[in-house]
């Protein structure tokens, strides 16, 4: 029996009657005319039996590259995936275009388990997805050898970083699986790894023989954006209202008592926003999750508990409002945003006391002084991210060994900072604190030093008379934000340092330099950003004319009734990139819509005529709007 012969629930109609090719399946299942970048060179890689390591951005076609060898190759691919919450969501959208697809978790009673486990052994299964901890089981293990078994698909793979953001321990023994079965295909995917993770990744997961794909990093779709934090809440609000209203979106934070707090924030100002983070009942976040994934407009204030292995492709922003520890964290969570293309932002807010938070967090790590070493290099990538005067999105590839050229879609491309020479200020504040200590044996935070180099009197610089120091009031012609910029860039330069609990700031090795006048200090000036430009090449980015406008606002709305009724997200039914093309192309038969990118045989079939009935401004049969 060929392969496609014993491919059920609807993709046996859709196949040709010899073995698919990739591209047979590519079309007929996925509704896609051609793949993209090294789709195809990874997939005939897999196919073959051979293995392999692949680096590929959020929103480039991962999946595609082990979904469909795994409808090629005879058995079941096994796809390890780190978050069972977001398995369901996975399985609906392959069991949408027909593919037989199921998963293996806790979620599920036994009964459930049986079914898939009997379907498994009976080779009625095209993929399963599983968890890297029921994975390495010894009973998962003897179950799966029972069966026949396509391809291994490690989601994810930077988990297995025992340095990295994401690490989980039950990756570490994915290893095991090239000897226990070491004629089956393995590939390892991931959208966030450096060079030292890649190398991690092929030495844990043994895959030394493996070819290696490293696709760009770049998400050109993607506007990076970074603002001088100023009452951060405030400032979120008017990013969303300006450029997120009604949209999807994702706001990161690092303890659990400010998502609590932005997310009843952003409530309080009409915003439709929910906290996710780990100390909330886990019924609490799944229902979170679900409503994220389901429903259109939601915006999720979370710790980085929530993310990884997001499929929503119409997430219109991801924003921080904390700085995050490191470049590749930032890029795994901002990646989550415009999947499916179409313009996004990436906003941070980011200030002095992020700098002296983080500090004080890795002087405090319980870890040894090379696990110090490493977070103290991940966070100088990040600050110099933030500080750049160049391009934000050059920077940003450069820490992934990828050079680019300024993307002229960032905060300092549309709006470029002004540099000057900070070194005098610098000095100033250098030498101030170089006299307290001296003179006096005293440190002190940022906030008293600029009372002293502005001369402001308050109750504590009248208790320790500082009034009478040398450098009192030399500062006065900067205004206090901009002494706190200074801090800031000082201590991303290391120029300065934080000491114990409470921040206080002391000398490094390097400040002799700046005091003696031997090295310059520029520093950045932060520019009022002007929203406007970079809103209205969002706009154009996506623009419609008004009768194509209409009729996409109306299959969106025949697309939110079929969803509910389906019990699936609308993402599911069809991405807004596939309702755009219908909405400009107005096809007039089933036929014709084969031609409009994403609509597979499957959804063809099942969605065809609902589809050209809304085009023709009729109400589908069995359709009710107020549903």
């Amino acid at each position: 029996m060929s392969r496609a012969a014993a491919i059920v629930s609807g993709v046996t109609d859709v196949l040709p009657d010899t073995a698919p090719t990739a591209l047979d399946v590519l079309h007929s299942v996925f509704g896609f005319e051609s793949f993209r970048g090294e789709q195809q060179a990874i997939v005939e890689q897999i196919i073959a039996g051979g293995d392999a390591v692949v680096l590929m951005p959020t929103g480039g076609g991962k999946s595609l590259c082990y979904q469909v060898p795994s409808l090629v190759r005879e058995g079941t691919g096994i796809v390890v995936s780190p978050l069972i919450a977001l398995m369901q969501d996975q399985v609906d959208a392959l069991q949408a275009v027909g593919v037989r697809a199921a998963f293996l978790n806790s979620t599920q009673d036994a009964a459930e388990r049986d079914s898939v486990e009997r379907a498994y052994l009976a080779g009625q299964l095209d993929l399963l997805y599983v968890a890297p901890e029921r994975l390495s089981s010894e009973s998962t293990k003897r179950f799966l050898a029972n069966g026949t078994i396509a391809l291994f698909a490690i989601d994810e793979a930077h988990c297995v970083s025992q340095w990295g953001h994401d690490f989980r321990p039950d990756y570490l023994s994915l290893g095991d699986l090239a000897e226990r079965w070491p004629d089956v295909p393995r590939i390892a995917l991931t959208a966030t790894a450096t060079d030292a993770t890649h190398r991690e990744i092929t030495e844990r997961l043994h895959l030394s023989n493996a070819a290696h794909f490293v696709a760009s990093f770049d998400r050109p779709n993607i506007q990076y954006r970074i603002v001088p934090k100023n009452e951060p809440r405030k400032q979120l609000v008017d990013f969303i209202r300006k450029e997120g209203a009604g949209q999807a979106g994702i706001v990161y934070a690092l303890s659990r008592n400010t998502v609590e707090k932005t997310a009843a924030h952003l409530q309080s100002q009409g915003i439709n926003a929910l906290p996710y983070h780990a100390g909330l009942d886990s019924s609490v976040r799944q229902k979170t999750q679900s409503r994220f994934l389901r429903e259109d407009g939601i915006v999720v204030v979370a710790t980085i508990a929530f993310g990884m292995g997001i499929d929503k492709p119409d997430v219109r922003f991801v924003a921080h409002i904390d700085l995050p520890k490191s470049v590749e964290g930032y890029y795994q969570e901002t990646g989550r945003a415009g999947r499916d293309g179409e313009p996004s932002v990436a906003w941070l807010a980011y200030g002095l006391q992020d700098v002296v938070q983080q500090r004080r967090m890795i002087d405090e790590s319980p870890g040894d002084l090379a696990h110090r070493r490493r977070m103290s290099a991940h966070l100088d990538a990040m600050l110099a991210l933030c500080e750049t005067v160049e391009c934000r999105r050059t920077n940003l590839l450069s820490y992934f060994g990828q050079p680019s050229e300024p993307c002229g879609n960032c905060d300092t491309c549309l709006d470029p900072p002004e540099v000057w020479d900070g070194t005098i200020p610098a000095q100033k504040l250098l030498s101030t604190v170089v006299r307290l200590k001296r003179e006096r044996n005293q440190e002190f935070g940022a906030g008293h030093l600029i009372d002293i180099l502005r001369g402001k009197t308050t109750p504590r610089t009248t208790q320790w008379t500082h009034e009478t120091l040398a450098t009192w009031g030399i500062g006065h012609d900067l205004t206090e934000q901009q002494w706190r910029g200074v801090v800031r860039q000082l201590l991303a330069k290391r120029l300065l340092a934080t000491r114990g609990e409470y921040g206080t700031l002391g000398l490094t090795d390097d400040s002799a330099s700046v005091l003696s006048g031997a090295r310059a200090v520029p520093m950045r000036t932060e520019p009022e950003r002007r929203s406007s430009s970079s809103k209205a090449r969002r706009q154009s980015a996506s623009d419609l004319a008004p009768g194509d406008a209409e009729l996409f606002e109306a299959l969106r709305a025949w697309r939110a009734v079929v969803a509910k009724q389906q019990g699936v997200p609308a993402y599911i039914i069809f991405g807004d990139a596939t309702l755009r093309a219908v909405a400009t192309e107005k096809p007039d038969s089933i036929d014709a819509l084969s031609a409009i990118t994403g609509i597979g045989e499957k959804k063809r079939a099942t969605f065809g005529q609902q589809l050209i009935d809304v085009v023709a401004g009729r109400v589908p049969a069995d359709l009710t709007f107020d549903a």
